[in-house]
């Protein structure tokens, strides 16, 4: 033993002042300004701005993981299902009727009324109806044979790849957009609202309002919705849901937003 500082002490204790010196400007730093904010380990890479956080790989800055778009078939599976209303919307018991194949897909009379096939061109499409009753119309099992007890109806597709799917919902959201202008005392769409999971998993909605809030010939501001419809794209699935239950904007928000996830 030589009295003499151990090896390696002396870069110890200059690690430790300046650790000492760092947390001592942080909170003074944090006085000022009302924020806290330690030094980054030794060797950390990652550098936050005060205030912001550093997402983990692969999620988003939510802390949640930013969805992939869907592929494949589309299944039954992949429809909107009675939960989505949940119990606080009033509507009670919904019952589900699906089938597949071909038909009209909730575009609106101001639109022409057309077929999935005569607007796209494409092959049949997965149809569902959720309703309060049981009883369906004898030409479409997925509408309700009293209008008044439909829910919702919802028709969706995969296509060949997602470029393609993306060209099919905009054209299917451009069949609509004509029913953002009728004339005073007309049903009316409200402005269009788009909602975006990821870069190919999209949708785009619209309110409906009564003809009685449409005065100038296009949907109210301020003024609640009473259902609306959505188009949606997720990967290369895509689909139209018509939703003809009295939800307003934060519902119909939260019932589009679970079908472009299920899609």
């Amino acid at each position: 033993m030589n009295g003499g500082t151990a090896r390696g002490g002396g870069h110890a204790v200059v690690r430790l002042r300046s650790a000492v010196a760092a947390l001592v400007a942080a909170a003074a730093l944090g006085l000022a300004t009302g924020r806290f904010v330690l030094p980054a380990p030794p060797g950390a890479s990652a550098r936050a701005t005060p205030g912001e956080s550093v997402p983990k790989p692969g999620s988003s800055a939510s802390g949640s993981a930013s969805p992939t778009g869907s592929t494949g078939p589309v299944t039954p599976a992949d429809l909107l299902g009675p939960e989505a209303f949940g119990p606080d919307s009033g509507i009670g018991q919904i019952h589900v009727t699906d089938r597949f194949g071909d038909g009209h897909y909730a575009n609106a009379a101001c639109t022409g009324e057309k077929t999935l096939t005569e607007t796209l061109g494409g092959p049949g499409a997965h149809f569902r109806g959720l309703m309060t009753g049981t009883r369906t119309d004898p030409s479409d099992r997925t509408l309700a044979l009293d209008g008044a007890e439909q829910v919702a109806r919802e028709v969706a597709a995969e296509a060949r790849s997602a470029s393609l799917a993306q060209n099919f919902s905009q054209r299917l959201l451009l069949e609509q957009v004509p029913c953002q202008e009728e004339t005073p005392g007309h049903w009316v769409y409200g402005k269009t609202t788009t909602i975006r999971l990821a870069p190919d998993v999209t949708a785009s909605w619209m309110g409906v309002y009564p003809g009685s809030l449409n005065t100038t010939g296009t949907a109210p501001e301020g003024e609640e919705p009473c259902g609306g419809i959505a188009v949606l794209r997720n990967g290369t699935h895509y689909g139209v849901l018509e939703v003809t239950a009295c939800l307003g904007t934060a519902a119909m928000d939260r019932v589009v937003r679970t079908a472009l996830s299920q899609l």
